[in-house]
């Protein structure tokens, strides 16, 4: 862990009381505000139809940056946000792009209020640009944000914000990615809130400082340009709206509009059962060279209609995995809001009254300073955001109304690879570089009701886009192979995760070795975790293959579509590592799919054979995993061959698990659901939990605390033919296929790929019944 820097501490910013920040504004810097009174007289009309200007001002706010950015980051990633907020910096509206942001952008404003109000004071026609992630904005020093105050009649009205992931702002890796990195001083340097425009002028002595420090200027100048003019966008409208509609009206409506979306989540939490539910979940290396796994827990209590995540427990903060709190903010509503709000407005401000965060300083999901953190939305912010939403997902999956919102874990993280080099194809060769944005194509994780969607994008981004590949090749001197789904990369369960997509690229159009950068997770430990017995979806890979034939191919007039097609050796990628790659050489990357619901025994063969046909599973997965034969010519399920394997598969379960004694088989009639396997009966006013599939008999509010389960772990290779990579390939810490079943059926309670000593959450009673944590 690296020492604290005194002085430092200044640059940190959390949630503050409102009505006290307002009251701490220096006299030169008046607001404007309504009382409750005006926010309870808005007629329910111009509600709704403010409300949805409002909405459209960040649409418009969103089509300004793609028109104007150069970078396929935005135009054709998405992965960018925008926010109103109000005059002390509360999220009104955001937008539907990069989730993970929206837990940043308040607290930039908040600390821009605290800060620099009195000096260089905060005024009409200014805005502000940070890429702090301890101060707030964005979640690494990447996600750079512009912001301004928007002013009526002399006082503070509202803010607007942009916020883009930039391709490079400096420091010693390739795309600010350093994979070796110690702190922070060999990333890009954190720049607090700074004024980038005075009197709606951009100023020209911090845009030369804010582009010199790239490797690609004109790219960041132009980003830098675009969000100034979407927020310029975002006041104009703003503006219209409060002239046609009055200040107060429109006032009025933001408070509202925050208001109501926290009074309906509280709403909808208040109709759930109170109790504490946990996740542990992994970041496999955390630097160059290292070999261990890294922690991060979490136990969300529910109590009434709020919410406490306590990540108490979390390690410290180590190599380049960590994020700060903003990260850990953004984690948190990257799950939030699809799962728990899909039917709210986000509102955010709102929103976030409705939990707070408890976590150790200096811990990887909340890193001090001068921690490195280039890795932190994708790594500890993006790991986060999975534990909550498997704790939401336990806790909602019991009730018939709000259980259509649980899933399953989606393609557990982001795969990076950033290539750089010189551009041959022109006259006058041009350095590029690439932020490889294919693994856009994630797979979704799979409900109780339905499979995932099979490439179809990022839990944290509902607007993302996959590049297109002819752009790609047009931009850089880069061939595409292939880029296609891959077969059983989709979690395997009742419902079937999404499945994920592979690549190969190859130089062309450059004499010269290209730099390349990787940084990723889940190639030994599972990120992707299925619910309810499904498995998770595949484990990611990357491969170079050295020395090929591919040139030789190439002037034979064939294209290769494996890599068991290309001469030469194959060379692993690690999840952290600074390399190249040749002309003649070849980059393979799998990123990966979506977790599993439900155990994948009990997935109807006829689905099985669909999945086939559409070249989602294969006859070994269809086999090995689902226990579905096929008859060829029929082109069909073989029935009785079918429930003979599936007979096999269980007897298998039953003899390689630890056994338990016998336990009474329980009348289902009045069972309540908790889940795909498990139900709920009250027998002589006790509480117990069977099996839903067999009845039996499989804890009680008054035993240990424990479900009796059988146990079963072996190699991580025994999940399937999903397992695409070796865990003893990155880390040394024994990795295992953990699988929990009932011991009267042998239907699968938990499957996981996790290392030996990882708890087992999924046998806590209190999970289940909550109550039984209060007695």
């Amino acid at each position: 862990m690296t020492s604290a820097i005194p002085g430092s501490e200044v640059f940190s910013s959390r949630p503050v009381d409102p009505d006290a920040l307002s009251r701490s504004l220096p006299p030169n810097l008046p607001i404007h505000t309504v009382t409750q009174e005006q926010i309870d007289d808005l007629d329910p009309l111009t509600y709704e139809v403010v409300r949805h200007r409002l909405w459209s001002v960040t649409d418009e706010m969103g089509e300004a940056l793609k028109r104007m950015s150069g970078s396929p980051i935005v135009t054709d990633a998405n992965d960018f946000d925008f926010a109103i907020s109000d005059e002390v910096g509360q999220e009104v509206q955001v937008g539907l792009y990069n989730t993970m942001l929206v837990g940043a952008v308040d607290l930039a404003i908040y600390w821009t209020l605290q800060n620099r109000a009195t000096n260089p004071g905060i005024e009409e026609g200014d805005m502000f640009l940070c890429n702090d992630p301890w101060v707030g904005g964005g979640l690494h020093q990447s996600d750079v944000i512009v912001y301004q105050p928007i002013f009526h009649d002399g006082k503070l009205f509202a803010w607007t914000s942009a916020i883009c992931h930039e391709p490079d702002l400096g420091g010693s890796g390739l795309g600010s990615f350093d994979p070796s990195a110690k702190d922070v001083f060999s990333e890009s340097l954190p720049t607090p809130p700074v004024k980038v425009v005075r009197g709606q002028e951009l100023q020209r002595d911090i845009a030369d400082l804010w582009v010199r420090r790239s490797r690609v200027p004109m790219l960041v100048g132009l980003d830098l340009r675009a969000k100034i003019g979407a927020n310029t966008v975002g006041r104009n409208r703003m503006l219209a709206v409060i002239e046609q509609y009055g200040a107060d009206t429109v006032k009025a409506v933001m408070k509202r509009m925050m208001t109501d979306a926290e009074s309906r989540l509280r709403t909808k939490l208040s109709s759930l059962p109170d109790g504490t539910w946990k996740a542990t979940g992994y970041q496999d290396q955390s630097s160059v060279g290292d070999r261990d796994v890294h922690k991060i827990t979490v136990a969300m209590t529910k109590t009434a209609d709020h919410l406490t995540f306590d990540f108490t427990g979390t390690d410290q903060q180590t190599g380049v995995i960590n994020c700060t709190y903003a990260g850990m903010r953004g984690g948190v509503m990257l799950a939030l809001l699809p799962i728990l709000a899909g039917d709210i407005p986000w509102s955010a401000g709102g929103l976030m009254r409705c939990f707070d965060l408890v976590s150790e300083e200096g811990t990887i999901n909340n890193a001090s300073f001068p921690a490195a953190v280039s890795r932190g939305p994708i790594g500890p912010a993006w790991l986060t955001g999975n534990l909550i939403a498997e704790c939401l997902s336990q806790m909602l999956d019991r009730s018939v109304d709000l259980g259509k919102s649980v899933q399953a874990a989606c393609c557990g993280t982001w795969d990076t690879a950033v290539i750089a080099g010189l551009d041959e194809r022109a006259d006058q060769p041009v350095p590029f570089l690439n932020i490889m944005m294919e693994p856009m194509a994630g797979g979704y994780g799979a409900q109780p009701t339905a499979d995932g969607m099979d490439t179809g994008g990022l839990f944290c981004i509902p607007m993302g886009r996959i590049p297109d590949t002819e752009m790609t090749e047009f931009l850089y001197p880069l061939l595409t192979l292939w880029r296609r789904e891959e077969p059983d990369s989709g979690g395997p369960g009742r419902h079937r995760g999404g499945v994920s997509a592979s690549l190969a690229v190859t130089p062309y159009g450059t004499s010269l070795p290209m730099g390349l950068v990787l940084a990723s997770a889940g190639k030994a430990v599972a990120q992707n975790n299925g619910l309810a017995g499904g498995y998770p979806g595949n484990t990611g890979l990357e491969i170079l293959a050295r020395g090929t034939d591919i040139n030789e191919q190439f002037a034979a007039g064939r294209i290769p579509s494996t890599l068991d097609e290309v001469a030469g050796g194959q060379e692993f990628g690690p999840c952290y590592a600074e390399s190249y790659v040749a002309p003649g050489e070849v980059l393979y990357m799998h990123w990966q799919g979506g977790g599993g619901y439900g155990d994948p025994l009990r997935r109807d063969p006829a689905a099985v054979v669909v999945d086939l046909r559409e070249g989602k599973v294969t006859e070994e997965g269809a086999s090995a995993v689902y226990g579905v034969v096929v008859d060829a010519g029929a082109g069909a399920v073989d029935e009785s061959a079918t429930a003979e394997r599936r007979r096999e598969m269980f007897a298998q379960r039953r003899a390689r698990s630890t056994t338990h004694g016998d336990a009474p088989t329980m009348d289902l009639t009045l069972a309540r659901r908790l889940d795909d396997n498990l139900a709920e009966i009250t027998v002589a006013d006790v509480r117990v939990v069977a099996c839903a599939h067999c009845g039996r008999l499989l804890g009680d509010e008054k035993n240990d605390g424990t479900l009796e389960l059988a146990r079963y772990e072996g190699p991580s290779s025994e999940a399937g033919p999903q397992v695409t990579s070796d865990a003893s390939e990155y880390v040394d810490t024994p990795i295992v296929f953990r699988q929990l079943c009932c011991p009267g059926c042998w239907t699968a309670i938990y499957s996981g790929i996790v290392p030996a000593d990882h708890p087992d959450h999924s046998l806590e009673m209190s999970r289940l019944l909550p109550a039984v944590a209060e007695r």
